[in-house]
């Protein structure tokens, strides 16, 4: 597998993070309430922190060739 196909595996998972996170946002923020809010919108905010990491890797990294 060459290095360029492997970023685009690594961002689309970046991709995938971000998705979850919206929906557990959304989920935390409009359908539960309490204690398991709070757990589910953390867990949404690791989830965007982790893709941001990602994306931030990939586009960084550079070129691949």
């Amino acid at each position: 597998m060459s290095v360029g196909m492997l970023k685009m595996y690594i961002s689309f998972a970046g991709m995938i993070f971000m998705f979850l996170a919206v929906g557990l946002i959304l989920l935390s923020r409009y359908k539960l309430k309490g204690i398991l809010s709070g757990v589910v919108g953390l867990i949404a905010y690791l989830c965007l922190m982790a893709s941001g990491l990602i994306i931030f890797y990939v586009v960084f990294s550079g070129p691949s060739t």
